[in-house]
């Protein structure tokens, strides 16, 4: 069927090509972590060029304090529900610990298995050692898309003493620069930077050809993320300096239920306008 007459063209699809284009032209890329078809859905209409089903949804959804619990079969029912709410934007499943930092082969069935059961577009690893990185060229020869992740890397918490800001100091600054390197040459299409201070940031930016997605990593990365329900206000009890809320949802949802319960408890819901 021909497109109808004046009707607005269908939002191209994004890629990891589009990603590649968008460094070339500068322009800044927007990726949101969600972990259902709802959020997606909405993250998706509001013209997100990622998103991202982080197992950050350990924290948020399961109320753990590490990603480092989360499982395949969790990552996987995630990803498939925000597969059925995602169109347009580049959907990129989180693989969780020790579910590809054992052995290649073992990488390649589990990340073969999360691209098959959620049909999601890429999947992101973290940490930037040359294990890693024939880790990811393997994935990536095979056809599998890979962004990664360096700085702070969640799964690695108990190594790194905490959360904490990482790439402080020279030495330091200049490894995050040849993990990074490190990554491209393996085939990445992109890296996720996090708590790494802004001007190391804007180096390692400048130093690789792939997209940097910056959470906690200042201006000079090519694109940024958050976690849906951090930006929409959902976790007010989560304060990090990096993050700017644009929205207030844990007081309003907190008003509506105290409302409904309100009015449950007078007898004033249901309404006749509500019964059948």
């Amino acid at each position: 069927m021909s497109q109808a007459a004046g009707s607005a063209p269908a939002p191209k699809k994004v890629t990891v090509r589009s990603f590649a284009q968008a460094k070339e032209r500068r322009e800044p890329l927007v990726m949101v972590a969600a972990y259902d078809a709802l959020f997606a859905r909405l993250s998706d209409e509001g013209g997100v060029d990622a998103i991202l089903v982080g197992d950050s949804l350990g924290n948020v959804v399961a109320g753990l304090d590490t990603t480092v619990p989360v499982t395949l079969d969790q990552m996987i029912y995630h990803g498939a529900a925000a597969r059925r709410g995602t169109t347009r934007a580049l959907l990129v499943v989180d693989m969780p610990f020790l579910t590809y930092q054992v052995t290649t082969e073992r990488a390649l069935l589990n990340c073969g298995r999360v691209m098959q059961e959620t049909r999601c577009d890429a999947l992101k690893l973290e940490g930037g050692s040359p294990e890693m990185a024939e880790t990811i060229r393997a994935l990536v020869r095979a056809g599998m898309p890979v962004m990664g992740h360096l700085g702070f890397t969640p799964q690695s918490v108990h190594t790194l003493g905490g959360f904490r800001v990482q790439a402080r100091g020279d030495d330091a600054a200049r490894q995050l620069v040849d993990d990074a390197r490190r990554l491209e040459d393996a085939g990445a299409f992109s890296i996720v930077l996090e708590l790494v201070p802004a001007d190391v940031a804007a180096r390692v930016t400048e130093a690789v050809s792939i997209p940097t997605i910056g959470i906690g990593a200042g201006l000079g990365c090519d694109g940024q993320v958050l976690v849906l329900a951090d930006l929409l206000g959902l976790t007010d009890a989560f304060t990090p300096k990096f993050l700017k809320r644009y929205g207030t949802m844990a007081a309003d949802t907190r008003d509506a239920v105290r409302r409904f319960a309100t009015e449950v408890r007078a007898r004033a819901y249901p309404g006749d306008e509500h019964a059948f």
